[in-house]
């Protein structure tokens, strides 16, 4: 029993560092953020949401592995999913499970390599910060 009583506060020390070191996204190649700047030109981010309504259509553009934008009208909605969708910005299909009539925060999507018939990476969905046109 001893041995586990020492490695104990050893794991607990290595848990608490990770979770309180700040990962920084990874940076986005030109041509990524020339799509993103071109989605976000003249709009105004908003205050980040938990979840967004799926009962208007919301177009999925696939910025990066890890930055997803879903457009539902005049409104574009940024998304930097926790952890990284492997494959998804090499033509991998997102594939959530949805409960009920929203994508929320903490929602599970999963990459699927459609040809191969396998999954290539998961990640669970972030905030979703608004950007809209600026009021007149």
């Amino acid at each position: 029993m001893r041995p586990v009583l020492i490695a104990l506060p050893i794991l607990l020390a290595a848990c608490a560092t990770g979770s309180m070191a700040e990962e920084k996204p990874p940076a986005l190649t030109a041509k990524q953020q020339g799509a993103l700047d071109k989605a976000l030109e003249g709009k105004v981010a908003g205050k980040p949401q938990s979840c967004i309504s799926l009962t208007q259509r919301a177009d999925l553009q696939v910025i990066s592995d890890d930055l997803l934008l879903y457009k539902a009208g005049r409104t574009v909605y940024l998304n930097r999913v926790n952890g990284s969708c492997s494959g998804l910005s090499f033509g991998g299909t997102l594939v959530t499970n949805v409960w009920g009539s929203q994508l929320c925060r903490g929602d599970i999507a999963r990459v699927a390599d459609l040809q191969a018939g396998m999954i290539t990476g998961s990640c669970a969905l972030g905030d979703f910060v608004p950007y809209t046109p600026p009021a007149k």
